[in-house]
């Protein structure tokens, strides 16, 4: 791969991850006309066609398996030896890609993440947020920052900072529907589900004295984002189940009370990443910055 440069290797995994131009375009920062045009190079200077085009998708071909192979590779090597480097100078250096939810993403991650990119200059940071748990591999991303203790053994977990969710409900809501006085009464109350990256829209697990239990919940309203749930909590629509970091706020000023508080969820932050990455100094200054900074918080 003489010439080749490591950028146009970065958009054919991008491509080849996404696949579609546009997609890998939107990834990259890119127009999928400057992609297509990064493509056309690296197959002119390999002379082979990576991609077969058509109006409505891209196809690897046979030689582009064997360069993505290639590809993901070399790509490593230069993060391996960017990390090397980062040690012998204590600065991290290099890209990171890095994902958690809409709500905890925007909301306490996304400040910290600016923090650690001032703080490290020489890192180049991705940060998405989505409604949907992410295939971190398959995805190409270095790190996620997640709510849940069930992470996938295949995976790297760090925990960033203790956290549980509780059932908690308006006055104005209590006062005119009551107080739950046990779970089984939750499925007669309006409560407000939330389809949030993997948690089944409707169905509440929460621990209390007698172990795990499970009650299913319904109601006028439901969402995939727990910020709208916990806005339509706070005016009286109904009971949502939301974490105490973003639900503490409200229940200390009284917008919120909480329900039924001998159960809640645990639900602790944590920071995911590859096996592949175990070893790697920016994502564990990443990790080790995250973690002082939302503990903090």
């Amino acid at each position: 791969m003489n010439n080749i440069e490591n950028a146009d290797l970065r958009v054919l995994v991008a491509v080849v991850r996404k696949g579609s131009f546009s997609g890998a375009a939107d990834e990259l920062g890119m127009s999928p006309a400057f992609v297509s045009k990064r493509i056309g190079v690296l197959e002119d200077g390999l002379r082979v066609r990576l991609f077969e085009r058509s109006t409505r998708r891209v196809v690897i071909t046979e030689d582009g398996e064997q360069v993505y192979g290639r590809a993901l590779r070399i790509l490593e090597q230069l993060d391996d030896m960017l990390d090397a480097l980062s040690d012998r100078r204590s600065e991290p250096a290099g890209q990171l890609r890095i994902c958690s939810s809409f709500g905890f993403g925007r909301i306490a991650v996304a400040p910290v993440i600016a923090q650690l990119a001032a703080s490290y200059p020489k890192l180049q940071i991705r940060f998405e947020v989505f409604d949907r748990l992410v295939d971190t591999v398959a995805e190409g991303f270095d790190l996620d920052v997640r709510i849940g203790d069930t992470i996938p053994p295949q995976l790297v977990a760090r925990k960033l900072m203790d956290n549980h969710r509780i059932l908690c409900a308006a006055p104005a809501y209590i006062a005119r529907h009551g107080m739950p006085k046990t779970l089984k009464e939750l499925a007669g109350h309006q409560c407000l589900p939330i389809k949030e990256r993997d948690h089944p829209l409707g169905s509440w697990r929460l621990h209390g004295k007698n172990g795990e239990e499970t009650v299913r919940v319904s109601g006028a309203l439901s969402t995939n984002h727990g910020e709208i749930a916990l806005r339509w909590a706070v005016e009286g629509a109904g009971i949502v189940l939301r974490s105490l970091w973003d639900a503490q706020g409200y229940l200390d000023d009284g917008r919120l009370l909480q329900v039924l508080p001998e159960y809640t969820q645990p639900a602790s932050v944590w920071a995911v990443y590859p096996q592949r990455l175990a070893g790697s100094s920016r994502v564990g200054a990443c990790v080790d910055f995250l973690r002082r900074h939302l503990a903090q918080g």
